[in-house]
């Protein structure tokens, strides 16, 4: 079942990449007590994912902080180490936090998953963005398929 206003965020475990190296955290630990724009792009380093969407939630970082967001997430099908080389060569320290999902299961679990075998990728995640508060889904954004429109950090900022 896909994910909707007033649901809680499910129980689950997720891999956040740190200057430290990867580390662990569960789903509720990371969104309790705290506003979160959690965003879902099909994979690190592909091509809208790489030039427009993770792009523009590290630019508008600060202003969507500016307007009660605690945390900025960056979530993909990909293992940790992936989402470390993207995060870097995107310049998202301090600004936007890399959760590796690499066997799919929070995405999944969220009920958002997109079968991407016939492009040679696997199960991925479809692109999205949640707006979370205290673990409690806020808003849901979901793109149609091969669209960019409504999961970009300017849609999100306008309906914060």
């Amino acid at each position: 079942m896909t994910i909707k206003v007033g649901d809680k965020m499910p129980s689950g475990t997720l891999t956040l990449v740190t200057s430290d190296g990867p580390q662990k955290i569960s789903a509720d630990e990371y969104f309790k007590g705290k506003k979160v724009v959690l965003f879902s792009v099909p994979g690190a380093f592909t091509p809208t994912c790489d030039a427009k969407h993770l792009p523009g939630f590290v630019e508008k970082a600060a202003e969507l902080k500016g307007k009660g967001v605690d945390a900025v997430a960056c979530l993909a099908v990909n293992d940790a180490f992936v989402m470390k080389a993207w995060g870097k060569a995107q310049g998202v320290e301090g600004k936007v936090d890399m959760l590796a999902d690499g066997n799919a299961e929070y995405t999944k679990a969220l009920g958002l998953e997109l079968d991407a075998t016939g492009f040679g990728m696997g199960i991925r995640g479809q692109r999205f963005a949640l707006v979370i508060d205290n673990g409690v889904v806020k808003q849901v954004n979901v793109e149609a398929k091969g669209e960019f429109r409504v999961s970009s950090a300017e849609d999100v900022l306008e309906q914060l």
